[in-house]
Protein backbone atom coordinates (compact mmCIF):
# COMPACT_ATOMS: atom_id res chain seq x y z
CA UNK A 1 0.00 0.00 0.00
CA UNK A 2 2.98 2.40 0.78
CA UNK A 3 4.74 1.56 -2.55
CA UNK A 4 1.45 2.22 -3.84
CA UNK A 5 0.91 5.58 -2.42
CA UNK A 6 4.46 6.93 -3.56
CA UNK A 7 4.29 5.38 -6.91
CA UNK A 8 1.14 7.67 -7.01
CA UNK A 9 2.66 10.89 -5.48
CA UNK A 10 5.41 10.50 -8.23
CA UNK A 11 3.59 10.28 -11.29
CA UNK A 12 1.43 13.40 -10.08
CA UNK A 13 4.78 15.62 -9.40
CA UNK A 14 5.64 14.30 -12.57
CA UNK A 15 2.27 15.01 -14.64
CA UNK A 16 2.91 18.73 -12.65
CA UNK A 17 6.26 18.99 -13.76
CA UNK A 18 5.40 19.05 -17.50
CA UNK A 19 5.86 22.99 -18.81
CA UNK A 20 3.51 23.92 -21.45
CA UNK A 21 3.53 27.20 -24.01
CA UNK A 22 1.91 29.82 -21.88
CA UNK A 23 0.29 32.34 -24.45
CA UNK A 24 -1.92 35.62 -24.10
CA UNK A 25 -2.02 39.41 -24.62
CA UNK A 26 -1.69 42.00 -22.25
CA UNK A 27 -3.86 45.34 -22.28
CA UNK A 28 -4.75 48.39 -20.40
CA UNK A 29 -7.50 48.27 -17.79
CA UNK A 30 -9.09 50.86 -18.67
CA UNK A 31 -8.68 51.64 -22.55
CA UNK A 32 -8.20 47.78 -23.68
CA UNK A 33 -5.31 48.65 -26.03
CA UNK A 34 -2.07 46.18 -25.94
CA UNK A 35 0.73 47.08 -23.89
CA UNK A 36 3.96 46.49 -25.38
CA UNK A 37 7.18 45.33 -23.53
CA UNK A 38 5.39 44.16 -20.44
CA UNK A 39 8.31 41.91 -18.17
CA UNK A 40 6.94 38.37 -17.66
CA UNK A 41 8.84 36.52 -15.12
CA UNK A 42 8.19 32.98 -13.46
CA UNK A 43 8.63 33.95 -9.57
CA UNK A 44 9.65 30.40 -8.94
CA UNK A 45 12.27 30.98 -11.39
CA UNK A 46 13.63 34.83 -12.19
CA UNK A 47 15.73 33.61 -15.25
CA UNK A 48 12.50 32.30 -17.23
CA UNK A 49 11.56 35.82 -18.52
CA UNK A 50 9.81 37.57 -21.74
CA UNK A 51 8.28 40.50 -22.67
CA UNK A 52 5.58 40.97 -24.93
CA UNK A 53 5.50 42.29 -28.55
CA UNK A 54 4.42 45.74 -29.77
CA UNK A 55 0.91 44.31 -30.20
CA UNK A 56 0.89 43.26 -26.40
CA UNK A 57 1.34 39.53 -27.04
CA UNK A 58 3.51 37.41 -25.51
CA UNK A 59 4.58 33.55 -25.18
CA UNK A 60 6.26 31.61 -22.23
CA UNK A 61 6.95 28.14 -20.95
CA UNK A 62 5.54 27.43 -17.46
CA UNK A 63 3.69 24.72 -15.45
CA UNK A 64 0.71 24.43 -13.93
CA UNK A 65 1.31 25.94 -10.13
CA UNK A 66 3.56 28.97 -11.84
CA UNK A 67 2.95 32.17 -10.80
CA UNK A 68 3.70 34.56 -13.75
CA UNK A 69 4.33 37.84 -12.42
CA UNK A 70 3.52 41.04 -15.22
CA UNK A 71 5.02 44.22 -14.47
CA UNK A 72 5.77 47.59 -16.68
CA UNK A 73 6.83 50.55 -15.66
CA UNK A 74 3.55 53.02 -14.86
CA UNK A 75 1.45 50.04 -14.57
CA UNK A 76 0.74 47.84 -11.00
CA UNK A 77 2.24 44.81 -10.96
CA UNK A 78 -0.28 41.64 -11.28
CA UNK A 79 0.69 38.26 -10.21
CA UNK A 80 -1.36 34.88 -11.90
CA UNK A 81 -0.96 31.34 -11.47
CA UNK A 82 -0.81 28.81 -13.73
CA UNK A 83 -3.59 26.40 -13.91
CA UNK A 84 -5.46 24.34 -16.77
CA UNK A 85 -5.35 27.41 -19.37
CA UNK A 86 -2.77 27.88 -22.24
CA UNK A 87 -4.15 31.25 -23.12
CA UNK A 88 -3.47 33.63 -19.93
CA UNK A 89 -4.85 37.41 -21.23
CA UNK A 90 -4.41 40.22 -18.57
CA UNK A 91 -5.04 43.26 -17.78
CA UNK A 92 -3.25 45.79 -16.03
CA UNK A 93 -4.02 48.74 -13.98
CA UNK A 94 -2.05 52.11 -14.16
CA UNK A 95 0.10 52.62 -11.20
CA UNK A 96 -1.11 56.07 -10.94
CA UNK A 97 -4.73 55.06 -10.73
CA UNK A 98 -4.57 54.34 -7.00
CA UNK A 99 -1.35 56.44 -5.83
CA UNK A 100 -2.61 59.73 -6.45
CA UNK A 101 -2.10 62.65 -9.52
CA UNK A 102 0.50 62.94 -11.18
CA UNK A 103 2.97 66.04 -11.04
CA UNK A 104 4.08 67.32 -14.62
CA UNK A 105 4.79 71.07 -15.23
CA UNK A 106 8.28 71.73 -16.48
CA UNK A 107 10.07 68.72 -14.25
CA UNK A 108 10.04 65.02 -14.52
CA UNK A 109 6.92 63.43 -13.87
CA UNK A 110 6.44 62.07 -10.74
CA UNK A 111 4.17 60.45 -8.75
CA UNK A 112 2.27 61.70 -5.06
CA UNK A 113 2.37 58.88 -2.99
CA UNK A 114 -0.39 58.18 -0.17
CA UNK A 115 1.15 57.41 2.97
CA UNK A 116 -0.93 56.30 6.56
CA UNK A 117 -0.71 57.16 9.93
CA UNK A 118 1.45 60.38 11.21
CA UNK A 119 2.87 60.28 7.87
CA UNK A 120 0.02 61.04 5.87
CA UNK A 121 0.65 64.04 3.69
CA UNK A 122 -2.99 63.42 1.86
CA UNK A 123 -5.05 65.06 4.61
CA UNK A 124 -2.84 68.41 4.13
CA UNK A 125 -2.69 68.60 0.62
CA UNK A 126 1.12 68.56 0.86
CA UNK A 127 3.19 66.39 -1.60
CA UNK A 128 6.45 65.24 -2.26
CA UNK A 129 8.38 68.28 -4.49
CA UNK A 130 8.88 66.71 -7.66
CA UNK A 131 12.38 66.16 -8.84
CA UNK A 132 13.75 68.74 -11.62
CA UNK A 133 14.55 67.27 -14.93
CA UNK A 134 18.19 67.81 -15.65
CA UNK A 135 18.62 65.47 -18.57
CA UNK A 136 21.25 67.01 -21.23
CA UNK A 137 21.81 66.55 -24.36
CA UNK A 138 24.60 68.23 -26.89
CA UNK A 139 23.87 71.34 -28.84
CA UNK A 140 22.78 70.28 -32.83
CA UNK A 141 23.61 73.04 -35.21
CA UNK A 142 21.62 71.57 -38.35
CA UNK A 143 23.59 71.19 -41.65
CA UNK A 144 22.60 73.80 -44.05
CA UNK A 145 23.09 73.70 -47.59
CA UNK A 146 26.66 74.00 -49.13
CA UNK A 147 28.01 75.27 -52.70
CA UNK A 148 29.63 72.75 -54.58
CA UNK A 149 31.58 75.08 -56.23
CA UNK A 150 33.07 76.01 -52.81
CA UNK A 151 32.76 73.15 -50.41
CA UNK A 152 33.18 69.87 -52.95
CA UNK A 153 34.16 67.92 -50.12
CA UNK A 154 32.11 66.38 -47.42
CA UNK A 155 33.39 64.61 -44.50
CA UNK A 156 32.25 63.03 -41.58
CA UNK A 157 32.37 59.48 -39.66
CA UNK A 158 30.27 56.67 -39.48
CA UNK A 159 28.11 56.61 -36.69
CA UNK A 160 25.81 53.10 -35.86
CA UNK A 161 24.64 54.22 -32.13
CA UNK A 162 20.68 53.83 -31.76
CA UNK A 163 20.26 55.41 -28.67
CA UNK A 164 18.77 58.58 -30.31
CA UNK A 165 15.40 56.49 -31.64
CA UNK A 166 14.92 54.84 -28.23
CA UNK A 167 14.82 57.48 -26.52
CA UNK A 168 12.97 59.54 -28.31
CA UNK A 169 10.67 56.84 -28.54
CA UNK A 170 10.53 56.72 -24.40
CA UNK A 171 9.36 60.37 -24.56
CA UNK A 172 6.86 60.01 -26.85
CA UNK A 173 5.13 56.78 -25.28
CA UNK A 174 5.63 59.13 -21.85
CA UNK A 175 3.95 62.10 -23.14
CA UNK A 176 7.08 64.38 -22.81
CA UNK A 177 8.39 67.11 -24.94
CA UNK A 178 10.81 66.08 -26.85
CA UNK A 179 14.20 68.52 -26.84
CA UNK A 180 15.50 69.44 -30.41
CA UNK A 181 18.66 68.24 -29.57
CA UNK A 182 18.08 65.05 -28.43
CA UNK A 183 16.76 64.43 -31.80
CA UNK A 184 19.59 62.85 -34.03
CA UNK A 185 18.32 61.87 -36.75
CA UNK A 186 20.96 59.65 -38.07
CA UNK A 187 20.46 57.64 -35.16
CA UNK A 188 16.41 57.66 -35.39
CA UNK A 189 17.49 56.30 -39.26
CA UNK A 190 20.46 53.85 -38.32
CA UNK A 191 17.68 52.08 -35.78
CA UNK A 192 16.11 50.31 -38.85
CA UNK A 193 17.51 47.47 -40.35
CA UNK A 194 17.83 47.76 -44.11
CA UNK A 195 18.01 45.10 -47.19
CA UNK A 196 21.91 45.57 -48.14
CA UNK A 197 23.91 42.86 -49.45
CA UNK A 198 26.52 41.21 -47.32
CA UNK A 199 30.49 41.83 -48.93
CA UNK A 200 31.17 39.77 -51.25
CA UNK A 201 34.89 40.37 -51.33
CA UNK A 202 37.09 40.96 -48.67
CA UNK A 203 36.57 44.12 -47.44
CA UNK A 204 34.43 44.44 -43.91
CA UNK A 205 31.51 45.47 -45.46
CA UNK A 206 29.49 46.57 -48.51
CA UNK A 207 28.71 49.77 -49.91
CA UNK A 208 25.85 50.51 -51.54
CA UNK A 209 23.63 53.96 -53.07
CA UNK A 210 20.51 54.86 -54.64
CA UNK A 211 19.67 58.03 -55.87
CA UNK A 212 15.63 59.59 -56.49
CA UNK A 213 13.28 62.84 -55.26
CA UNK A 214 13.35 63.94 -52.11
CA UNK A 215 9.60 63.40 -50.48
CA UNK A 216 9.55 66.93 -49.28
CA UNK A 217 10.78 68.45 -52.07
CA UNK A 218 10.25 68.03 -55.94
CA UNK A 219 13.10 70.01 -56.92
CA UNK A 220 15.68 68.50 -55.01
CA UNK A 221 17.33 64.86 -55.16
CA UNK A 222 18.00 62.85 -51.97
CA UNK A 223 21.21 60.25 -52.10
CA UNK A 224 21.33 57.08 -49.87
CA UNK A 225 24.71 55.78 -49.02
CA UNK A 226 24.84 52.62 -46.93
CA UNK A 227 26.84 50.74 -45.38
CA UNK A 228 26.85 46.85 -44.06
CA UNK A 229 28.56 45.35 -42.08
CA UNK A 230 29.77 41.25 -42.77
CA UNK A 231 27.79 39.32 -40.24
CA UNK A 232 30.15 37.36 -37.95
CA UNK A 233 28.48 33.87 -36.05
CA UNK A 234 28.55 34.10 -32.87
CA UNK A 235 30.24 30.87 -32.68
CA UNK A 236 33.16 32.72 -34.70
CA UNK A 237 33.53 35.62 -32.26
CA UNK A 238 37.22 35.70 -30.33
CA UNK A 239 37.22 35.01 -26.89
CA UNK A 240 35.95 37.76 -24.99
CA UNK A 241 37.20 39.56 -21.99
CA UNK A 242 34.42 41.68 -21.23
CA UNK A 243 34.34 43.70 -18.00
CA UNK A 244 30.57 45.00 -16.70
CA UNK A 245 30.88 48.59 -15.24
CA UNK A 246 27.58 49.30 -13.16
CA UNK A 247 26.80 52.84 -11.92
CA UNK A 248 24.98 51.34 -8.16
CA UNK A 249 24.75 55.14 -7.46
CA UNK A 250 21.52 56.32 -5.82
CA UNK A 251 20.72 57.96 -8.29
CA UNK A 252 19.87 54.69 -10.64
CA UNK A 253 17.35 53.25 -7.69
CA UNK A 254 14.22 53.55 -10.05
CA UNK A 255 12.28 50.70 -11.69
CA UNK A 256 13.89 51.55 -15.06
CA UNK A 257 17.04 51.87 -13.99
CA UNK A 258 18.97 49.47 -11.40
CA UNK A 259 16.28 46.76 -11.77
CA UNK A 260 16.02 47.04 -15.47
CA UNK A 261 19.90 47.14 -16.06
CA UNK A 262 19.96 44.04 -13.84
CA UNK A 263 17.48 42.37 -15.77
CA UNK A 264 19.04 43.40 -19.62
CA UNK A 265 21.93 41.71 -18.79
CA UNK A 266 21.09 38.85 -17.67
CA UNK A 267 19.96 38.75 -21.35
CA UNK A 268 23.84 38.93 -22.55
CA UNK A 269 24.79 36.66 -19.62
CA UNK A 270 22.81 33.63 -21.00
CA UNK A 271 24.73 33.92 -24.56
CA UNK A 272 27.73 33.55 -22.90
CA UNK A 273 30.54 30.83 -23.70
CA UNK A 274 32.76 29.12 -21.55
CA UNK A 275 35.89 30.78 -23.36
CA UNK A 276 34.45 34.11 -22.53
CA UNK A 277 35.21 35.67 -19.10
CA UNK A 278 33.29 37.74 -17.53
CA UNK A 279 34.28 40.80 -14.51
CA UNK A 280 31.81 43.16 -12.85
CA UNK A 281 33.20 46.62 -11.43
CA UNK A 282 30.63 49.14 -9.07
CA UNK A 283 30.95 52.22 -8.76
CA UNK A 284 29.01 54.72 -6.05
CA UNK A 285 30.76 56.76 -3.59
CA UNK A 286 33.70 54.47 -4.48
CA UNK A 287 34.67 51.56 -7.41
CA UNK A 288 34.84 48.27 -6.61
CA UNK A 289 35.19 44.48 -7.61
CA UNK A 290 31.53 43.01 -7.22
CA UNK A 291 33.08 39.74 -9.24
CA UNK A 292 36.43 38.67 -10.04
CA UNK A 293 37.10 37.24 -13.91
CA UNK A 294 34.55 34.41 -13.99
CA UNK A 295 34.15 32.15 -16.79
CA UNK A 296 30.91 32.14 -19.12
CA UNK A 297 29.90 28.70 -18.13
CA UNK A 298 29.62 29.82 -14.70
CA UNK A 299 26.13 31.59 -15.01
CA UNK A 300 25.11 30.80 -11.64
CA UNK A 301 27.97 32.98 -10.06
CA UNK A 302 27.19 35.88 -12.39
CA UNK A 303 24.03 35.96 -12.01
CA UNK A 304 24.46 36.03 -8.39
CA UNK A 305 26.30 38.90 -8.26
CA UNK A 306 23.87 40.69 -10.63
CA UNK A 307 21.26 40.04 -8.64
CA UNK A 308 23.29 41.20 -5.32
CA UNK A 309 23.91 44.60 -6.77
CA UNK A 310 22.05 47.35 -4.74
CA UNK A 311 21.78 51.42 -5.43
CA UNK A 312 22.94 54.01 -3.16
CA UNK A 313 25.31 56.93 -2.81
CA UNK A 314 26.77 59.75 -4.65
CA UNK A 315 28.84 58.52 -8.39
CA UNK A 316 32.55 58.27 -9.14
CA UNK A 317 32.39 57.57 -12.73
CA UNK A 318 35.60 58.28 -13.16
CA UNK A 319 37.08 56.17 -10.38
CA UNK A 320 34.58 53.24 -11.98
CA UNK A 321 36.19 54.26 -15.62
CA UNK A 322 39.98 53.18 -14.18
CA UNK A 323 39.27 50.72 -12.66
CA UNK A 324 37.52 48.75 -15.04
CA UNK A 325 40.00 49.65 -17.60
CA UNK A 326 42.08 47.96 -15.30
CA UNK A 327 40.71 44.66 -15.00
CA UNK A 328 40.38 44.52 -19.05
CA UNK A 329 43.76 45.07 -19.52
CA UNK A 330 44.77 42.84 -16.56
CA UNK A 331 42.94 39.57 -18.26
CA UNK A 332 42.89 41.10 -22.18
CA UNK A 333 43.11 38.67 -24.50
CA UNK A 334 45.54 38.62 -27.60
CA UNK A 335 43.36 38.57 -30.53
CA UNK A 336 40.28 38.66 -28.67
CA UNK A 337 36.99 40.42 -28.11
CA UNK A 338 38.07 43.22 -24.95
CA UNK A 339 35.37 45.66 -23.54
CA UNK A 340 34.50 47.69 -21.14
CA UNK A 341 30.11 47.41 -20.89
CA UNK A 342 29.55 51.03 -19.13
CA UNK A 343 25.49 50.64 -17.98
CA UNK A 344 24.28 53.99 -16.51
CA UNK A 345 22.01 56.89 -16.77
CA UNK A 346 25.48 59.55 -16.94
CA UNK A 347 25.36 61.22 -13.73
CA UNK A 348 28.95 61.84 -13.21
CA UNK A 349 29.06 63.78 -9.54
CA UNK A 350 32.51 63.00 -7.89
CA UNK A 351 35.67 63.23 -9.81
CA UNK A 352 36.38 63.29 -13.24
CA UNK A 353 32.71 64.06 -14.42
CA UNK A 354 32.53 67.17 -17.04
CA UNK A 355 32.67 66.05 -20.76
CA UNK A 356 36.13 67.39 -21.29
CA UNK A 357 37.76 65.06 -18.45
CA UNK A 358 35.76 61.76 -19.48
CA UNK A 359 37.07 62.82 -23.15
CA UNK A 360 40.54 62.59 -21.81
CA UNK A 361 40.04 60.08 -19.67
CA UNK A 362 39.13 57.27 -22.16
CA UNK A 363 41.02 58.97 -25.12
CA UNK A 364 43.97 57.56 -23.01
CA UNK A 365 42.21 54.48 -21.90
CA UNK A 366 41.46 53.53 -25.56
CA UNK A 367 45.22 52.89 -26.32
CA UNK A 368 45.39 49.77 -24.56
CA UNK A 369 43.14 48.10 -27.54
CA UNK A 370 39.87 47.56 -24.96
CA UNK A 371 37.18 48.86 -26.64
CA UNK A 372 34.35 50.88 -25.14
CA UNK A 373 30.37 50.28 -25.36
CA UNK A 374 27.76 52.39 -22.99
CA UNK A 375 24.15 51.50 -22.21
CA UNK A 376 22.33 54.59 -21.21
CA UNK A 377 19.59 53.68 -18.88
CA UNK A 378 16.28 56.02 -16.98
CA UNK A 379 14.99 59.06 -17.11
CA UNK A 380 15.38 62.93 -15.32
CA UNK A 381 18.76 63.06 -15.46
CA UNK A 382 20.09 60.90 -18.90
CA UNK A 383 23.11 62.51 -19.39
CA UNK A 384 23.16 61.65 -22.96
CA UNK A 385 26.07 64.35 -23.40
CA UNK A 386 28.10 62.19 -21.44
CA UNK A 387 27.26 58.84 -22.42
CA UNK A 388 28.02 60.07 -26.09
CA UNK A 389 31.50 61.67 -25.41
CA UNK A 390 32.24 58.53 -23.86
CA UNK A 391 31.31 55.90 -26.67
CA UNK A 392 32.93 58.18 -29.25
CA UNK A 393 36.04 58.28 -27.34
CA UNK A 394 36.59 54.69 -26.27
CA UNK A 395 36.37 53.21 -29.95
CA UNK A 396 32.71 51.83 -28.82
CA UNK A 397 28.71 52.64 -29.41
CA UNK A 398 26.28 54.03 -27.55
CA UNK A 399 22.41 52.24 -26.61
CA UNK A 400 19.71 53.65 -24.65
CA UNK A 401 17.60 50.93 -23.19
CA UNK A 402 14.32 51.73 -21.79
CA UNK A 403 12.38 49.01 -21.75
CA UNK A 404 13.18 44.90 -21.91
CA UNK A 405 12.57 44.75 -25.32
CA UNK A 406 15.08 47.30 -26.40
CA UNK A 407 17.77 45.38 -23.77
CA UNK A 408 16.43 42.04 -26.02
CA UNK A 409 17.39 43.83 -29.20
CA UNK A 410 20.96 45.64 -28.04
CA UNK A 411 22.14 42.21 -26.27
CA UNK A 412 20.10 39.29 -27.60
CA UNK A 413 19.35 39.86 -31.34
CA UNK A 414 22.14 41.80 -31.82
CA UNK A 415 24.53 40.71 -29.42
CA UNK A 416 27.66 40.58 -31.91
CA UNK A 417 27.33 44.18 -33.53
CA UNK A 418 27.00 45.49 -30.09
CA UNK A 419 30.13 43.83 -28.48
CA UNK A 420 32.38 42.67 -31.49
CA UNK A 421 34.24 45.07 -33.90
CA UNK A 422 34.94 44.67 -37.64
CA UNK A 423 36.01 47.96 -38.42
CA UNK A 424 37.32 50.92 -36.61
CA UNK A 425 38.09 54.56 -37.56
CA UNK A 426 35.56 54.31 -40.73
CA UNK A 427 35.11 58.09 -42.17
CA UNK A 428 33.30 58.87 -45.46
CA UNK A 429 34.22 61.32 -47.34
CA UNK A 430 32.29 62.48 -50.78
CA UNK A 431 32.90 64.92 -53.45
CA UNK A 432 29.87 66.04 -55.79
CA UNK A 433 30.43 66.63 -59.04
CA UNK A 434 29.80 71.04 -60.02
CA UNK A 435 28.81 69.75 -63.34
CA UNK A 436 25.62 67.84 -61.40
CA UNK A 437 25.32 69.57 -58.21
CA UNK A 438 24.58 73.08 -57.15
CA UNK A 439 24.31 72.84 -53.46
CA UNK A 440 23.93 69.37 -50.77
CA UNK A 441 23.13 68.94 -47.33
CA UNK A 442 24.41 66.03 -45.10
CA UNK A 443 21.21 65.13 -43.10
CA UNK A 444 22.07 64.18 -39.62
CA UNK A 445 26.03 63.54 -38.84
CA UNK A 446 26.52 67.07 -37.24
CA UNK A 447 28.37 65.75 -33.78
CA UNK A 448 30.36 63.27 -36.25
CA UNK A 449 31.65 66.08 -38.98
CA UNK A 450 35.39 65.73 -39.53
CA UNK A 451 37.82 68.59 -41.29
CA UNK A 452 38.20 67.19 -45.15
CA UNK A 453 41.64 66.47 -44.09
CA UNK A 454 40.65 64.35 -41.15
CA UNK A 455 39.86 61.88 -43.71
CA UNK A 456 43.61 60.98 -44.76
CA UNK A 457 44.79 61.60 -41.40
CA UNK A 458 44.96 58.12 -39.63
CA UNK A 459 45.44 59.25 -36.04
CA UNK A 460 42.38 60.90 -36.64
CA UNK A 461 39.71 59.01 -34.27
CA UNK A 462 36.31 57.77 -36.32
CA UNK A 463 33.30 55.71 -35.82
CA UNK A 464 33.35 51.38 -35.17
CA UNK A 465 31.42 49.33 -37.08
CA UNK A 466 30.18 45.88 -35.23
CA UNK A 467 29.18 42.48 -37.03
CA UNK A 468 26.14 42.91 -39.13
CA UNK A 469 25.75 46.46 -38.42
CA UNK A 470 24.35 48.66 -41.32
CA UNK A 471 24.93 52.60 -41.72
CA UNK A 472 22.62 54.88 -43.52
CA UNK A 473 23.28 58.45 -44.70
CA UNK A 474 21.31 60.51 -46.94
CA UNK A 475 22.64 63.96 -48.43
CA UNK A 476 20.07 66.09 -50.08
CA UNK A 477 21.64 68.08 -53.10
CA UNK A 478 20.34 70.65 -55.83
CA UNK A 479 20.74 69.28 -59.37
CA UNK A 480 22.76 72.14 -61.83
CA UNK A 481 19.89 74.57 -63.26
CA UNK A 482 17.28 74.72 -60.04
CA UNK A 483 16.18 77.82 -58.77
CA UNK A 484 16.15 77.64 -55.00
CA UNK A 485 15.44 79.35 -52.06
CA UNK A 486 18.05 77.34 -49.86
CA UNK A 487 21.03 78.72 -52.26
CA UNK A 488 22.74 81.72 -51.26
CA UNK A 489 25.24 82.13 -54.14
CA UNK A 490 28.51 83.40 -54.12
CA UNK A 491 30.63 85.04 -56.84
CA UNK A 492 32.12 83.32 -59.85
CA UNK A 493 35.97 82.31 -58.66
CA UNK A 494 38.56 83.37 -60.83
CA UNK A 495 41.23 80.44 -60.19
CA UNK A 496 39.65 77.46 -59.69
CA UNK A 497 40.37 74.61 -62.29
CA UNK A 498 36.65 73.83 -63.99
CA UNK A 499 37.87 70.86 -65.81
CA UNK A 500 36.96 67.73 -64.11
CA UNK A 501 39.28 64.71 -64.12
CA UNK A 502 36.57 62.01 -63.65
CA UNK A 503 34.04 61.15 -65.95
CA UNK A 504 31.53 64.44 -66.29
CA UNK A 505 27.92 62.14 -66.23
CA UNK A 506 29.26 61.14 -62.21
CA UNK A 507 27.17 62.92 -59.51
CA UNK A 508 29.25 62.04 -56.98
CA UNK A 509 31.91 60.11 -55.80
CA UNK A 510 31.94 59.00 -52.41
CA UNK A 511 35.61 57.56 -50.43
CA UNK A 512 35.87 55.07 -47.25
CA UNK A 513 38.80 55.03 -45.05
CA UNK A 514 38.41 52.27 -42.22
CA UNK A 515 41.28 50.28 -40.11
CA UNK A 516 40.61 46.90 -38.51
CA UNK A 517 40.12 46.34 -35.21
CA UNK A 518 43.64 45.99 -34.06
CA UNK A 519 45.16 47.68 -37.04
CA UNK A 520 46.89 51.16 -37.35
CA UNK A 521 46.64 51.85 -41.00
CA UNK A 522 43.60 52.89 -42.97
CA UNK A 523 42.42 50.78 -45.96
CA UNK A 524 40.94 52.99 -48.57
CA UNK A 525 37.77 52.42 -51.11
CA UNK A 526 35.55 53.61 -53.37
CA UNK A 527 32.30 53.94 -55.42
CA UNK A 528 31.19 55.75 -58.37
CA UNK A 529 27.52 57.22 -57.85
CA UNK A 530 25.66 58.28 -61.41
CA UNK A 531 22.56 60.42 -61.63
CA UNK A 532 19.48 58.85 -61.41
CA UNK A 533 15.73 60.39 -62.89
CA UNK A 534 13.65 58.32 -60.41
CA UNK A 535 10.44 59.37 -58.11
CA UNK A 536 11.16 58.67 -54.52
CA UNK A 537 7.58 56.75 -55.17
CA UNK A 538 9.20 54.34 -57.41
CA UNK A 539 12.23 53.42 -55.18
CA UNK A 540 12.93 51.00 -53.02
CA UNK A 541 11.04 50.10 -49.81
CA UNK A 542 14.52 51.00 -47.68
CA UNK A 543 14.86 54.54 -49.23
CA UNK A 544 11.35 55.27 -49.10
CA UNK A 545 10.89 54.22 -45.12
CA UNK A 546 14.43 55.23 -44.04
CA UNK A 547 13.24 59.34 -45.87
CA UNK A 548 9.81 58.81 -44.13
CA UNK A 549 12.06 58.73 -40.41
CA UNK A 550 14.09 61.62 -41.46
CA UNK A 551 11.19 63.37 -42.14
CA UNK A 552 10.44 62.53 -38.93
CA UNK A 553 12.80 63.42 -36.98
CA UNK A 554 13.43 67.02 -39.33
CA UNK A 555 9.73 67.90 -37.86
CA UNK A 556 10.61 67.20 -34.77
CA UNK A 557 13.39 69.70 -35.27
CA UNK A 558 11.28 71.97 -36.79
CA UNK A 559 13.45 72.27 -39.85
CA UNK A 560 12.36 74.69 -42.51
CA UNK A 561 13.35 72.08 -44.96
CA UNK A 562 10.18 70.11 -44.37
CA UNK A 563 7.67 73.20 -42.82
CA UNK A 564 5.13 72.25 -45.67
CA UNK A 565 5.32 68.88 -44.69
CA UNK A 566 2.57 67.28 -42.51
CA UNK A 567 2.14 64.40 -40.17
CA UNK A 568 -0.47 62.63 -42.45
CA UNK A 569 2.57 62.51 -45.28
CA UNK A 570 5.07 60.92 -42.81
CA UNK A 571 2.77 57.83 -41.88
CA UNK A 572 1.34 57.76 -45.25
CA UNK A 573 5.02 56.95 -46.62
CA UNK A 574 6.31 55.19 -44.02
CA UNK A 575 2.92 52.93 -43.93
CA UNK A 576 3.03 52.01 -47.55
CA UNK A 577 7.20 51.20 -47.24
CA UNK A 578 7.10 48.85 -44.28
CA UNK A 579 7.91 45.95 -46.13
CA UNK A 580 7.89 42.54 -44.32
CA UNK A 581 8.53 44.07 -40.95
CA UNK A 582 8.95 40.97 -39.40
CA UNK A 583 9.83 42.20 -35.86
CA UNK A 584 7.63 45.07 -36.19
CA UNK A 585 10.02 47.90 -35.49
CA UNK A 586 8.19 49.36 -38.82
CA UNK A 587 4.60 49.32 -37.39
CA UNK A 588 5.59 51.33 -33.98
CA UNK A 589 7.60 54.02 -35.80
CA UNK A 590 4.19 54.11 -37.35
CA UNK A 591 2.39 54.57 -34.14
CA UNK A 592 4.88 56.88 -32.80
CA UNK A 593 4.37 58.88 -35.99
CA UNK A 594 0.62 59.55 -35.11
CA UNK A 595 1.16 59.75 -31.49
CA UNK A 596 3.62 62.83 -31.75
CA UNK A 597 3.50 66.58 -32.46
Amino acid sequence: MKNITILGLLLFFLSNSHAETITGTVTGEKDGMPIPSVNIIIKENPLNTTTTDFDGNYTIEAQKGDVLVFSAVGMLTKEVTVKNKTVINVSLKLAIAELGAVVVTGFDMQEKKLFTGANSRIASGKFFPPQRNTESYKEIEENTFKMVKASPLSTFSIDVDKAGYSNVRRMINNGQEIPKDAVKIEEMINYFHYDYPQPSDANPFSINAEVATAPWNKDTKLVKIGLQGKTIPLDDVPSSNLVFLIDVSGSMNSSNKLPLLKSAFKLLVNQLRERDKISIVTYAGAAGLALPPTSGSDKNKILEALNNLRAGGSTAGGQGIQLAYKIAEENFVKNGNNRVILATDGDFNVGASSDSAMEDLIEEKRESGVFLTCLGFGTGNYKDSKMEVLADKGNGNHAYIDTMQEAQRILGTEFGGTLYTIAKDVKIQVEFNPQKVQAYRLIGYENRLLNDEDFNDDTKDAGELGSGHTVTAFYEIIPVGVKSKWLKDIDELKYAKNQPKGNAADLLTVKFRYKAPTGKKSRLIEKVVTDENCDYQDASEDFQFAAAVAMFGMKLREAEYVKEIKKEDIIDLAENSKGVDKEGYRAEFVRLVKSSF
